[in-house]
């Protein structure tokens, strides 16, 4: 978060070591989490739920931010973003995880809990967004792949799941679901 706020001044940034410390900090504590989150018994349920927080928090924010969108939310970094699609993100991932609730029938406790998650887990994956659109600033690339016309790349598809999967495991873990 440090780096989104402060771009373009970077201290550290500038050293290979910084970034390639920072890559394997990203790398291993998603892969753990992904570990873990494989050796649960609802492992299916607890990854489509993940998938679902990550691209309901994208596609709201799109759509919302698109129609709506007028407060920057890191001009420098990603100029596209907007405050107003961050809130139409997180409002349709709530929306996901109540109809998730309903439908494994959840006590009203354990989706109070759910939805806090949700909304962790979900406000993490747009820094995942972010920091990866910083990548792309610093080496100066629109895009981190070619192969798909007006797709940004396999980095768009993992970016927010780099952030959010720890986070959520985590939680998850501290609930005892997992």
């Amino acid at each position: 978060m440090y780096w989104v706020m402060k771009y373009p001044v970077l201290l550290f940034w500038q050293h290979t070591f910084s970034r390639l410390l920072f890559g394997m900090l990203v790398l291993v504590t998603t892969w753990s989490a992904l570990v873990m989150l494989r050796q649960s018994d609802n492992f299916l349920v607890w990854v489509l739920l993940l998938m679902g927080l990550i691209w309901g928090a994208d596609s709201g924010a799109y759509f919302v931010g698109r129609a709506f969108g007028k407060r920057k939310l890191a001009r420098f970094v990603s100029p596209g973003k907007s405050w107003e699609g961050v809130a139409g993100g997180l409002v349709l991932t709530q929306i996901g995880v109540t109809v998730f609730a309903l439908l494994s029938d959840f006590t009203f406790v354990q989706w109070c809990v759910l939805s806090f998650i949700a909304l962790l887990t979900s406000s993490v994956s747009v820094l995942g967004d972010l920091t990866e659109s910083l990548f792309k600033r610093h080496e100066q690339l629109k895009d981190s792949s070619h192969l798909i016309p007006g797709h940004g790349g396999v980095m768009d598809r993992v970016d927010s799941l780099t952030a959010a999967a720890p986070i959520y495991v985590l939680l998850l873990s501290l609930t005892g679901w997992l």
